[in-house]
């Protein structure tokens, strides 16, 4: 492939890119935009030669997620917008083809699972540890730092976690959403034999759900609007209970009926649910959700939803202590998840419900995009050979 020069109107990540050097690879490197018009288009993009500290990637597997379908038919998540074109993907996993100077952790032929966001490591919250606040963070798949959906892509070695043997590409593209769910359920507080409600069964709520169930909590009920969606919740994790939210019901009505499940007259409001894991950011399940938690308990909003909420029932969360909690992505659990994998603590593969290869990227983005199609988790899959 002949290196691709980009005119300097295009976006800035590709006129910050062309500082670096580009290189010629023996195959091409389709990549998936979004565009600031909110279309998607294939196109061929540049491969760079890794700089100092950063490594080539040969990108394996990348899932695609809820928010790359949010940057594409809306342009925007709060506050972060889509100006021009920009590679999407930030679940992913590969093999590093070539390292940078400096770069001592890794080495050609490392499997790796890819941490796409790459904080500024001087602000306070850095230095604080709390990197994934940084407000300074490039993160992949986000205008304009160009993401995953692509062959070849460079990223820092620090960022770059080598996966073992026992634990595939697709099960390392994995780790970005089970990043999600180890964050909000260590922020949660989740307890051993404690009541837990998982609001939404799509992937961030399957995950939830069985990550709840490793921990130890007890009962759990999982919900969610679309049947199918609830029969394979049961199937993924038998010991759970299901509940269809029902739309001729409003939020407190709704809560009352996800209570009944837990079956906890003998001891009040006690045994109601302790943690309520809200995965999909819509606003009457977060409404449902605070109805849902016992006094005392904590809803924990895991899922993105609208900029401005403005219906949350204030006097209910204030006079039960309700801790109404949100987190922004994760910090500090590729390792750890990558030994919940490893140690087949959790099974994640039977998430993975379509495959298509990396030419095919627009295809995976429609069928995440169409919830008719049933799909759980759709992941893009380049099957080529590591050569460079």
């Amino acid at each position: 492939m002949s290196p691709i020069a980009i005119d300097s109107s295009e976006t800035a990540n590709a006129v910050v890119q062309q500082k670096k050097a580009t290189i010629t690879t023996p195959l091409p490197n389709p990549s998936l935009q979004v565009t600031a018009d909110h279309n998607l288009k294939q196109v061929e993009a540049p491969v760079y030669a890794p700089g100092v500290g950063e490594v080539l990637l040969h990108i394996k597997a990348t899932g695609v997620c809820g928010s790359d379908i949010h940057f594409w038919r809306h342009g925007r998540i709060g506050s972060l917008v889509v100006e021009g074109d920009c590679i999407l993907g930030h679940e992913a996993a590969g093999v590093v083809l070539r390292c940078g100077e400096g770069v001592t952790n890794l080495q050609p032929g490392d499997r790796v699972a890819v941490e796409p966001g790459v904080p500024c490591g001087v602000c306070f919250l850095c230095l604080d540890g709390r990197y994934n606040l940084c407000e300074d963070v490039q993160f992949a798949g986000v205008y304009p730092y160009d993401g995953t959906i692509q062959r070849y892509k460079c990223h820092p070695a620090k960022w770059c976690h080598k996966i073992p043997d026992n634990v595939s590409f697709s099960e390392g593209a994995l780790l970005e959403p089970l990043s999600v769910v180890m964050h909000g359920i260590k922020t949660a507080g989740l307890s051993l034999g404690r009541g837990a409600v998982v609001c939404g069964a799509g992937p961030i709520g399957l995950i939830a759900l069985a990550a709840a169930r490793a921990s130890g909590a007890h009962p759990i009920v999982i919900t969610d609007l679309e049947p199918s969606r609830l029969e394979f919740a049961k199937k993924f994790v038998p010991s759970c209970f299901t509940y269809q939210v029902r739309k001729d019901l409003n939020a407190e009505e709704n809560s009352k009926e996800i209570r009944k499940l837990f079956n906890f007259e003998h001891v009040g409001e006690y045994g109601a649910p302790e943690v309520v894991l809200e995965c999909t950011g819509v606003e009457s399940s977060i409404i449902t959700a605070c109805y849902t938690a016992r006094r005392g308990g904590t809803v924990m909003v895991i899922g993105v939803g609208r900029e401005i909420m403005n219906n949350l029932p204030f006097m209910h969360l204030s006079l039960s202590e309700i801790d109404l909690k949100f987190i922004n992505r994760y910090r500090d659990t590729w390792p750890t998840g990558l030994q919940v994998l490893g140690g087949g603590i959790l099974d994640l593969k039977p998430l993975v419900s379509h495959t298509y290869p990396l030419e095919n990227a627009l295809d995976a983005l429609h069928t995440c995009g169409d919830l008719s199609n049933g799909s759980i988790k759709v992941q893009i899959i380049d099957e080529q050979e590591n050569v460079l």
